[in-house]
């Protein structure tokens, strides 16, 4: 049997307003990395500077983090860091923020570190110089848990996923009240990508009895709270929910790792600009139908559920908080057929080789990728 491990942060604090906790880090200097405007306009921002100037410390912020965090940006927060000198690394936002200061993180403790390693799983250690602290605002990513960041080289249009083990934050703080501010539309998706996480960290060829209890009760948490949460988002049960629901996918699939679902998202993402979780909940139901023949493990998840079919269910809900059964009819991001089939052969090949695919329970191949992409654009059931 192989060795295998389970890492997840050495601290996780959750609950609400447990942003607090930042009052009890210990350090000198502390860099506050995030993306829009949505931390500044409700003051979280300014919150976490304050408990970190309470704990003594010195308080840079790197701002302007895009949706698809870039290379470009990543090796100009490095160099920032280099000059600032911090010990703590606090990502407070989505999870492009925290994907974000992950490799600045690297680029800050090994200054010259080329981008290619990194994509190429060729990791430096770190801790060298600083530890993180991720603050997540919404209830999807979970890169406050896991090992894994997704940056995007805008020149090749490829969104890499990265993989570290020592990318698992020190410190997770989970605070729903942050989350409450998500409007409805940034809920949903997120929300699926949540439910993306778990239902293939569960059928992953690398799932074991750590992490599919935590995929299970993911699942549950999602069919119970999304939509609560999507039509009430001051409902702060159900915010609390979706954030736990994210922290234990998270949990579940930074070590049983993911599948094809990911791979295609990341590739159509990277070109398309369809948002991650959007790209997940449409992908989602359509890969269930073509894993199904390779793995009984959906037979059971629904035995447990007590549901009869879960990419229906999952269509089901991607309804009710207002995601669209295809590509092609997208709401947020339109995609033209003409340019979505000049670049479809690309875009296989490469969510072939991502490096998701690896434990997808099916064995497929770029032919295969390529239909589920043509079905999941036209609507069209998958059937082999």
């Amino acid at each position: 049997m192989a060795i295998k491990t389970f890492a997840i942060p050495r601290t996780i604090v959750h609950g609400v307003d447990s942003l607090e906790y930042l009052k009890n880090l210990e350090g000198k200097k502390a860099v506050l990395v995030t993306g829009g405007h949505s931390m500044k306009k409700f003051g979280f921002l300014d919150q976490a500077k304050k408990y970190l100037e309470e704990a003594g410390m010195e308080v840079m912020i790197l701002d302007g983090v895009e949706p698809d965090p870039s290379v470009k940006t990543c090796l100009e927060g490095g160099k920032k860091m280099e000059e600032f000198g911090p010990d703590w690394i606090i990502p407070i936002g989505g999870g492009s923020a925290m994907d974000a200061a992950k490799a600045m993180w690297i680029f800050y403790e090994h200054p010259g570190y080329s981008f290619e390693k990194l994509a190429a799983f060729d990791n430096p250690p770190l801790r060298t110089k600083a530890k993180m602290a991720c603050i997540p605002s919404t209830s999807g990513t979970a890169s406050e848990i896991t090992a894994f960041s997704v940056i995007t080289d805008t020149e090749k249009e490829i969104k890499y996923p990265l993989v570290h083990p020592d990318f698992v934050p020190d410190v997770a703080i989970c605070d729903p009240v942050i989350a409450s501010k998500m409007p409805p539309r940034i809920t949903a998706q997120t929300g699926m990508d949540v439910m993306t996480h778990a239902v293939e960290a569960f059928v992953s060829t690398s799932a074991d009895d750590y992490t599919s209890p935590l995929a299970i009760r993911a699942i549950e948490l999602v069919f119970g709270n999304l939509k609560k949460a999507y039509d009430n988002g001051e409902d702060m049960d159900a915010r609390e929910k979706m954030h736990d629901a994210s922290t234990l996918a998270g949990m579940a699939f930074s070590n049983a790792s993911l599948g094809i679902v990911h791979s295609m998202a990341h590739k159509i993402g990277g070109i398309f600009h369809l948002t991650h979780g959007e790209a997940n909940a449409i992908m989602l139901p359509y890969i269930i139908d073509y894993n199904r023949k390779a793995t009984d493990k959906y037979d059971k998840l629904e035995k447990i559920l007590g549901i009869d079919d879960i990419a229906e269910e999952i269509r089901k809900l991607n309804e009710a908080v207002g995601l669209t059964a295809n590509i092609k009819d997208g709401k947020n991001t339109v995609i033209e057929e003409d340019k979505f089939l000049e670049v479809l052969d690309k875009m296989s090949e490469n969510a072939f080789k991502d490096a998701c695919t690896l434990t997808n329970p099916r064995e497929t191949s770029p032919e295969d990728i390529k239909k589920i992409y043509e079905a999941a654009y036209y609507g069209k059931k998958v059937e082999f």
